[in-house]
């Protein structure tokens, strides 16, 4: 089935280019973001029948989206459109606009880069309402386009995350992120010291289906997953400060690789189960794993290399335990890799 973008708008279908931050990402969560009152069954039926479709062609819920792509989606009824027009008109508070752009740690004509903190969600989702897409456009300064996400970080982890100034930024530094030029790194606190103390996880992952939700595990037949990891301190046999440069990008790796070695990231509870909290007073229970560090070519040539400082949870846990949590070395490169 073809349809012109006149016959679209006779029968009130539209035709919504996806963007290039939403590339990579499911069908199914896109739509969990931008029409949350459709509910996952109905979005199926829709996919069934071919009321939805991805540049002409009927796919399924989980189809990976590329940006760019002409997604047709049917009249979605006065709810989810009303909803929707909440969603465009909503307004950032100044508040929350004022502690937005003081989390920006660069800012050049194509590119922002932000400290995350933890327990703000990248993007929203089922029961999240308040989140970093939401409120991109506190972050526009003098440019006349509304910043885009490039890379995403989990709810709970903080850290670098970079945005894209203009549409050609955005496209440069998806590639670069595709095609694994960007080099991370990232800090964690964990449970435990990793025998030997640097080395190569290969292990694939899939997201399965569990009691309490979809979860990310180890899989033979799952998407490769592999992440280089060094002890740069460590407290005898109790806890280690763990460097993690991830060369792939799957949900959750470095927090199911970590707990593959048997030392869990501290506060994992979701994968390290009861054993990942430290005793001590001033050691707080969320989760230690921070983006720190990105070196990634810039859209206009060179390098771009970015650092953020830890969130204050995990500076009170370094304290704690002795570690240095201003150290400025090369992990990887003291390491031998």
């Amino acid at each position: 089935m073809s349809e012109s973008p006149t016959d679209a708008s006779r029968t009130g279908v539209r035709i919504v280019e996806v963007a290039v931050d939403d590339e990579g990402g499911r069908l199914d969560r896109w739509f969990r973001r931008h029409f949350p009152d459709v509910s996952h069954g109905r979005l199926e039926k829709l996919l069934r029948t071919g009321q939805i479709r991805v540049d002409g062609k009927r796919v399924k819920a989980n189809a990976r989206l590329v940006a760019g792509a002409k997604l047709r989606i049917p009249p979605l009824g006065s709810a989810a459109a009303a909803a929707a027009a909440r969603r465009s008109e909503a307004q950032i508070s100044e508040t929350d606009a004022e502690a937005l752009r003081a989390l920006v740690i660069h800012k050049d004509a194509d590119v922002i880069a932000i400290n995350k903190p933890p327990g703000l969600a990248v993007q929203g989702g089922t029961g999240t309402s308040r989140h970093l897409d939401a409120m991109l456009d506190a972050l526009k300064f003098e440019a006349p386009e509304r910043p885009r996400l490039v890379h995403r970080l989990d709810k709970d982890t903080s850290g670098v995350l970079l945005l894209a100034r203009n549409r050609a930024a955005a496209a440069k530094l998806a590639d670069a992120m595709r095609g694994r030029e960007a080099r991370k790194i990232y800090w964690a606190a964990v449970i435990g010291v990793p025998k030997p103390k640097k080395g190569r996880i290969d292990l694939p992952l899939s997201k399965l289906p569990h009691p309490k939700g979809e979860r990310v595990a180890p899989d033979e037949e799952g998407k490769s997953a592999i992440t280089l990891y060094a002890v740069i301190e460590s407290l005898g046999n109790k806890a280690a400060w763990l460097a993690l440069m991830p060369l792939t990008g799957r949900t959750h790796q470095l927090r199911v690789h970590c707990a593959a070695l048997k030392t869990p990231i501290v506060g994992d509870a979701k994968y390290g189960r009861e054993t990942v909290y430290l005793g001590g007073e001033g050691i707080s229970k969320k989760l230690h794993l921070h983006a720190r560090e990105i070196e990634i070519p810039h859209p206009k040539g060179g390098k771009l290399r970015i650092r953020a400082e830890l969130p204050a949870h995990m500076r009170a846990t370094w304290k704690m335990l002795g570690f240095d949590p201003d150290y400025r070395g090369d992990p990887f490169a003291e390491a031998g890799f």
